[in-house]
């Protein structure tokens, strides 16, 4: 038989050639291994040009499963008869993901006769054969399309010719069988060689420094030598079952360590230069020389460390380029052991390695249009694959503007009093330009970053004055859009962290990245953390001091494009530890829902626990085992990571969870934690609804650096004897409780889809007033038996953070069924809950955003269908696989699994479903627009409400109202002392006064003012100019004394004429709730703006709040005296028809303003200026 065949992690071309020429005769080698990059000892030889031929069809008769993959040249002629020759010349294999097969590290064979096979029991411990697929080379015109031969049976090999140990030829014959041997058939080679080695010679080259060669030659035997050896696992636990190997011309087995780790091997030369490979599943293969000694014994210890796959620390960036010019993309994995291999895709199509001359960086030099587009790398080891992510590359022309110098259209809402005719709305359009990478001044020589990072922005801006009720607002528009450096950003995600079942938060907790400690919960559980740039996937582990809860490790998604994203992290509380006897066999269930019996069952044999040091535990043992019931729908949010893993391609995939649950062992005093060995899980069936998911179902275990789910063995049915009462069936899974304390009960799903959601600022779902950085949190429900749409258990949690177009979230789904699966979404902004659109009375389809039919389909029901009495923040449907026949169903809501790219690039006419905020009584106008959720929407302005992108400052001032009714306030912010902006509009802030729950005649106010400080020159500082103006009958009773003692004593001191308001020139200090004004300053402006705004609520300088104190803390008091008569005023008397009113119907309307004023001077017994100047005669 003629075979090709590779080794582990490389592999020799497999490439068969049959060739007529003697010179270019090929030496078919039976085994080859290399080490990864080394070339073949003797290589293959490549075609003749001449030697034309015709390739077949790609063929895939067989599927990996049983003992691996056989695509045989028999089955083949079997099922595709006349569609491959006789006697192929070449032979070649690719996965289905089109890998040639000497790229992925399989141990595969290949013959000319035979075709191809791989076999599961020659790859790696945990690995089977991927899905390959063959074609051959045939001679010209040798493909029959009937059942006629044309030639004779291959005659059998010649003898070879070579010597001993040399290389020599053989030759065999065969004859065409045409009437013609003018015939195209017999254009074929009538005679093949194939090169050979002649028989082995007994000489033996290698010469020892001790002892003797061995009868085989390939290392040095010392007889009187006996080496030692102790495996230990990590946690110093013996490792048993590990396998030892001598490395020589190939590995060869030697022996294996017994229950206590311990091996014993003689004959083993301690000349310093014979290598061990140790190796066991699941953990990473150690090399270790023989040490040198002149004693007949040598000792050796090794301790094993868990095989980890590789995971990517630095993923390719995004770049732009000119045509000719270069670019350098750059990957970094980690991994046990270390990467050995790196792999670059461009478009999903593999780069030949041997033309870009890759590693884990790819350079791309001359550039041209041709190579724009998405690049990716692979890493890989002996543990498995990782894909990075996508990185995308553009190309334009060298005279071609990176930026579209047209802005597009960004609608802001203008105040109540400033309705536009034109438009017949609140709305005005300023105009945008996306920050879109694009090309500038490019870095001498390569680098993975580029120093500065270029993105379109607004390049000119022009001033606009939009007419209002009674005066002009004047606003900036975008005019050009150009290319420039980007903003600096900064990421931040924030939260609470508290208990999942009654909400106690979590104070105090440590926060970690990987095994880096980098922040704390507060006293109230909450949290803030900065996200290190080029992070892709933030995972973080909260831990409890206290340890009264389960350490929990989630994976947070995060705005990337800045800005603070708010998340409530729920932990379990650990449940209370039970006695367990370490010499007995003990049993604990997983799952007490009541009414239920438990999914699954741990096992703990006798004398399984072991102390850190690995020695064996004997006695008491406390336990406390916490699962995560997945019957139980109000523990969703409580789910670790995100349920994904990686499989053998290197892709991210779904698991579908049955239950979780942590352990943690400790001595009878506590003080001690305790690994477990062989730890059996009894799965009871039953709870299985779904009958393939019985053979899928797997053991995880949680990376808590990664947030990843790592295989820890399969599930078999349970061969023992159970109690006599037990008549269910179980499956049965092994397990070591080691460094790792959180498993999982998991099953790969395949069946996904992703559903297309939007957040808005009001319910008008207008495109202007989608938010950014809304949470939107889907939970998979599991089908129950027989795919009723009445689910019982949830399978999954996911979360997204909408972007400027959305956010796409996955979700399991079926094509047959279309109610299968079912999911619950929810979604929250700064962690307050949005409402859903109402799905009864009647049912909106434009209001949900999905037409029909497709809505009755997906059976959309919002949480309070039934019973008003429930919240309105939330929705389910069914998730039904859009058809691809259906028309209404290929424009969203949901998409098929490959549609991705789509669904984030959905217009916003697509259909979708919606959230809203339900309005509150603010309003906030900046002349320079700006959206608070998109950092990168900054521009340089000296008129811009936050002048340095970097350090966002928010100031407020808690307002007092004496009053019946509550009142909107208004604040006026103007350029003060600064020669560029004095008296140039900055930005009004309009919100209404909150009723005191306990004094009926008193409302108060928080109002944001912008602060004074540097403009963002950083030149010099200016003085806001800041208005507080009431909206009504009010008059200025009060000013804090503090504050007005800060303002005389810190001149100028703004001029205050009118009662009816207060002006001042905003403090440069941050004072203090002594003063009544709150400042805090922060890296995001949500961040400031929320915590001042809690601070101003609570009237304190270190507190928070949300429930307004009305007495504490105030600045500003007014007076507001309700109307008695609801009448016009004058201006708007005036401005309604002023050609239409009669000198005498102007002056009753003066007179009855008058006796307004006089009636309130009377309730107030206060002087102040009227408004309108009253003579006798009126």
């Amino acid at each position: 038989m003629i075979a090709a065949r590779g080794w582990i992690l490389s592999l020799l071309l497999l490439d068969a050639t049959s060739i007529p020429s003697e010179g270019e005769r090929v030496l078919k080698k039976s085994i080859s291994r290399l080490q990864p990059r080394q070339k073949p000892l003797s290589p293959f030889v490549k075609d003749n040009p001449a030697n034309l031929g015709e390739w077949t069809t790609w063929f895939n008769v067989d599927h990996p499963g049983g003992n691996g993959d056989h695509e045989r040249l028999d089955a083949i002629r079997f099922y595709f008869k006349d569609k491959v020759c006789e006697r192929p010349t070449r032979i070649e294999a690719r996965t289905t993901d089109w890998v040639p097969a000497q790229n992925t590290g399989q141990v595969v064979h290949a013959s000319l006769q035979e075709g191809f096979w791989c076999l599961n029991k020659e790859q790696p411990t945990g690995k089977t054969c991927l899905n390959y697929a063959v074609r051959f080379l045939c001679p010209i015109g040798s493909l029959l399309h009937d059942s006629k031969r044309f030639w004779s049976p291959w005659s059998t090999w010649s003898e070879c010719s070579a010597e001993c140990g040399k290389t020599g030829v053989q030759t065999r014959l065969r004859t065409c069988l045409a009437e013609s041997h003018l015939d195209l058939h017999c254009n074929a080679a009538t005679e093949e060689g194939r090169l050979c080695i002649g028989h082995s010679c007994s000489e033996c080259n290698l010469t020892c420094s001790m002892g003797r060669v061995n009868a085989e030659c390939d290392f040095c035997m010392c007889e009187d030598h006996v080496l030692h050896g102790m495996v230990s696992l990590a946690d110093g636990a013996p490792a048993a079952e590990a396998t030892v190997y001598v490395q020589s011309e190939t590995l060869k087995l030697l022996t294996e360590s017994d229950s206590n780790g311990g091996f014993r091997i003689p004959g083993v030369c301690p000349d310093g230069k014979n290598i061990l490979k140790i190796k066991k599943a699941r953990y990473a293969t150690v090399t270790v020389p023989i040490p040198e000694s002149t004693k007949k014994s040598s000792i050796i210890h090794v301790r094993l460390k868990r095989a980890d796959k590789p995971y990517i620390v630095k993923n390719p960036v995004d770049k732009v380029r000119r045509i000719g010019q270069s670019v350098i993309l750059c990957c970094k994995a980690v991994g046990n052991p270390a990467p050995a291999q790196y792999l670059w895709y461009h478009n999903g199509t593999l780069l030949d390695s041997s033309v870009y001359k890759y590693n884990s960086k790819l350079v791309l030099r001359n550039l041209n249009i041709d190579q724009a587009g998405e690049y990716f790398c692979k890493a890989s080891n002996d543990a498995g694959s990782v894909k990075s992510q996508a990185a995308k590359l553009s190309v334009i022309a060298s005279d071609e503007a990176s930026c579209d110098p047209r802005p597009e259209s960004y609608f802001i809402r203008l105040p109540h009093d400033c309705f536009q005719n034109a438009t017949n709305s609140f709305y005005y359009d300023v105009g945008k330009c996306p920050a879109n990478p694009c090309t500038g001044k490019i870095d001498q020589g390569l680098q993975c970053k580029d120093r500065a990072i270029y993105c379109c922005g607004v390049s000119k801006m022009e001033i606009r004055e939009i007419s209002c009720s009674g005066y002009t607002l004047p606003t900036k528009v975008a005019a050009e859009c150009g290319c420039s450096v980007c903003t600096e950003i900064k990421m931040t995600v924030r939260g609470r962290a508290t208990a999942a079942d009654n909400g106690e938060p979590i104070r105090f907790g440590h926060i970690y990245i990987g095994n880096n400690r980098i922040s704390m919960t507060g006293y109230k559980g909450t949290f803030s953390v900065h996200i290190p740039a080029d992070t892709e996937r933030l995972v973080l582990t909260f831990v409890d001091r206290l340890q009264k809860f389960v350490n929990t490790t989630k994976v947070l998604p995060f705005n990337k494009k800045g800005g603070a994203v708010f998340h409530e992290i729920k932990l379990l509380r650990k449940k209370a530890p039970v006695t367990l006897e370490s010499s007995e066999t003990n049993t604990i269930p997983l799952g007490d829902m009541e009414g239920d019996d438990p999914i699954a069952e741990l096992e703990i044999p006798p004398n399984t626990f072991y102390r850190q040091n690995g020695e064996l535990y004997t006695g008491k043992v406390k336990a406390s085992v916490t699962f995560l019931d997945p019957r139980n729908i109000s523990l969703a949010t409580a789910a670790q990571s995100d349920l994904n893993y990686i499989n053998e391609e290197g892709d991210m995939l779904p698991l579908h969870t049955y239950g979780m649950f942590s352990m943690d062992f400790t001595d009878e005093t506590a003080t001690e934690s305790l690994n477990a060995g062989k730890v059996r899980v009894h799965l009871d069936s039953a709870q299985v609804r779904i009958p393939e998911h019985l053979q899928q179902m797997k053991l995880w275990s949680l990376n808590p650096e990664t947030g990843l789910w790592e295989e820890e063995g399969d599930f078999k049915p349970d061969q023992s004897t159970r109690r006599k009462r037990e008549e269910r069936i179980f499956l049965v899974g092994n397990m070591e409780i080691r460094e790792r304390r959180l498993f999982n009960l998991d099953v790969p799903e395949s069946r996904r889809c992703y559903v297309k959601v939007r957040a808005y600022r009001s319910e008008r779902f207008l495109p202007s007033e989608q938010v950014e950085g809304a949470v939107i949190s889907l939970i998979n429900m599991e089908p129950a038996a027989g795919y009723s749409s009445n689910p019982r258990a949830w399978g999954r949690f996911d979360s997204a953070v909408t972007g400027p177009n959305g956010a796409c979230l996955p979700a399991f789904c079926d094509e047959q069924r279309p109610d299968a699966y079912s999911a619950y979404i929810l979604a929250s902004l700064a962690g307050e809950e949005l409402e859903a659109v109402p799905s009864s009375p009647r049912l909106n389809p434009n209001a949900v955003g999905v037409p029909q039919p497709y809505l009755n389909k997906l059976n959309y029901r919002r949480t309070d269908h039934v019973d008003p009495r429930i919240k309105k923040t939330a929705f389910s449907i069914t998730v039904a696989k859009p058809s691809p026949s259906t028309a209404g169903e290929s424009n969203g809501p949901i998409y098929a699994s490959e549609n991705l790219r789509e669904c984030e690039q959905a217009h916003y006419s697509a259909a979708h479903f919606r959230f809203y905020r339900v309005e509150k009584d603010q309003y906030d106008y900046n002349t320079v627009p700006f959206n608070e959720n998109d950092p990168m929407s900054w521009t340089e302005d000296y008129q811009a409400w936050w002048p340095n992108p970097m350090e966002y400052r928010a100031c407020y001032m808690k307002v007092k109202i004496n009053g019946p009714q509550e009142v909107n306030i208004r604040s006026r912010n103007m350029g003060g002392t600064h020669p560029y902006t004095v008296g140039k509009l900055y930005g009004i802030r309009d919100v209404r006064t909150i009723r005191d729950m306990e004094q009926s005649n008193l409302s108060t106010v928080c109002l944001e003012f912008k602060c004074s400080g540097m403009l963002y020159d950083q030149d010099r500082v200016d003085r806001t100019l800041v208005r507080i103006i009431p909206q009504g009958k009010c008059y200025r009773e009060s000013v804090n004394s503090m504050l007005q003692e800060y303002l005389v004593n810190h001149l100028p001191l703004a001029v205050n004429n009118e009662s009816g308001e207060y002006t001042m020139l905003a403090p440069l200090d941050p004072l203090g709730h002594n003063y009544g004004i709150y400042t805090v300053t922060d890296q995001n402006p949500s961040i400031a703006k929320e915590i001042a705004l809690g601070r101003c609520f609570d009237g304190t300088s270190d507190g928070t709040s949300r429930v307004m104190k009305s007495n504490v803390g105030i600045a500003l008091t007014f007076n507001c005296v309700e109307r008695e008569v609801v009448q016009q005023s004058i201006f708007q008397y005036l401005q309604n028809s002023p050609r239409q009113r009669e000198r005498t119907g102007i002056r009753r309307q003066q007179r009855d303003i008058c006796i307004g004023q006089a009636k309130m001077r009377r309730v107030t017994q206060r002087r102040s200026s009227p408004r309108v100047q009253c003579t006798p005669t009126d």
